[in-house]
C-alpha cells in the first residue's frame, strides 16, 4: 500500500528543502497552478517513498534540475497526491502531473507540439468543465472569459463533481453528458484521451529505463516512442494521424538529452530515476483503468 507515513516524510523533505534557505525568487506556474517559493542555492536531492525502491535496492535521489521547466520530483509529487483518496484518482493533483508532463514533452523540440498541443487542450478542458460546473452551483455565469474565478480553489477541482475521476464519472452518467454512440466533450471521454496518451509516456519511459540489446545497443528515444505510439495510441488514430507521429519519431533528440531531463549524465544513474517515475506513472495508470473498465469506457468514441 501507498499510504503510510513515507508519503509525510517525502512532502516534509520538500518543505524545508524549499522554506529553509535564505532568499529566494518568485516562482510562479500557470494560471492553473500556484505559486512556489524556491530558492536557486544548492539543490537538495528529494527522496522517494520508501515503498517505490526496488526489493533491495538503495532509494533514489530526484534532484532539483536548474533551468529546465520539467522537474521529476515535482512530477512524483503531483502523481503521489493524485493517489491520496484510496481506489480513486483526484483529478486537481491529476492535471498538475500532466501539466509537468507537459513540460517534459515540449522540452523535446517544436515537432513533439503534433502530441502535446493535443493534450493541452485536453487538461484544459477538463478544468473548464470542472470551472463551469463551479460556476454554475454557486449561481455565477459571469462572462465567457470566467474571469470572475481565478484562483486554483475556484476551478472546482477540490469539493465539486470534478474532484477525482469517480465523482466525475458518476456526475456525468447521472446527467447523462457521456454518450456511448457518439462523441461529446465529456470529461469521461477528455480522460480516456489523457489515460492513452500517459500510457504511450510510461511506455517510452520504460524503455529509455532498459539496458542495451545482445549486441550492446541502445535504442533511440525515436524508436521507442514509435514502439509505445504503436500500442498505446495508434489503434485509436486514423491513416494520417499516424502518418504524422511518424515525423516526430524521427526528430527526437538522443538518449542523452532525455537522460539530462532527470538530472542525470549517464544510463546507470537515470534508470532508477526512470522507474520510479514509471511505478508512479503505473500506480495511476491502473487505478484510472479500473475505474474507467468499471463503467465500460475505455472505447468511448
Amino acid at each position: 500500500m501507498i499510504y503510510n507515513e513515507s508519503w509525510t516524510r517525502f512532502e516534509v523533505i520538500i518543505s524545508f528543502a524549499f522554506s529553509s534557505a535564505q532568499g529566494g525568487v518568485r516562482d510562479c506556474g500557470s494560471a492553473w497552478q500556484p505559486c512556489l517559493i524556491f530558492y536557486h542555492q544548492t539543490p537538495k536531492p528529494l527522496l522517494v517513498p520508501e515503498e517505490w525502491a526496488e526489493p533491495g535496492g538503495a532509494l533514489p535521489l530526484i534532484k532539483e534540475c536548474p533551468g529546465q521547466s520539467f522537474q521529476a520530483w515535482r512530477l512524483l509529487l503531483h502523481l503521489k497526491s493524485s493517489l491520496t483518496d484510496k481506489d480513486d484518482i483526484l483529478l486537481e493533483p491529476y492535471l498538475q502531473g500532466w501539466d509537468q508532463l507537459l513540460n517534459f514533452m515540449e522540452s523535446l523540440g517544436t515537432m513533439v507540439s503534433f502530441f502535446s498541443q493535443k493534450v493541452k487542450e485536453k487538461v484544459v478542458l477538463i478544468r473548464d468543465l470542472s470551472l463551469k460546473h463551479s460556476a454554475e452551483a454557486h449561481g455565477n455565469r459571469g462572462p465567457a472569459d470566467n474571469s470572475r474565478l481565478q484562483t486554483p480553489a475556484s476551478f472546482g477541482l477540490k469539493t465539486g463533481v470534478y474532484r477525482s475521476v469517480r465523482s466525475m464519472v458518476e456526475a456525468e452518467l447521472k446527467t447523462g453528458v457521456v454518450n456511448f454512440s457518439r462523441r461529446t466533450d465529456s470529461g469521461c471521454r477528455t480522460l480516456l484521451r489523457l489515460h492513452r496518451s500517459l500510457l504511450w509516456l510510461k511506455l517510452m519511459l520504460e524503455g529509455l529505463a532498459e539496458g542495451p540489446d545482445a549486441d550492446g545497443r541502445f535504442k533511440t528515444p525515436g524508436e521507442l516512442s514509435r514502439d509505445a505510439y504503436k500500442v498505446a495510441l495508434a489503434p485509436h488514430h486514423h491513416w494520417v494521424l499516424r502518418q504524422a507521429a511518424e515525423l516526430v519519431f524521427l526528430a527526437l533528440p538522443d538518449r542523452q538529452y532525455f537522460l539530462q531531463l532527470v538530472c542525470v549524465q549517464k544510463q546507470h544513474e537515470a534508470a532508477p530515476v526512470l522507474r520510479i517515475i514509471i511505478h508512479a506513472l503505473t500506480l495511476v495508470h491502473a487505478q484510472t483503468q479500473r475505474i474507467l473498465a468499471e463503467h465500460d469506457m475505455l472505447e468511448l468514441p
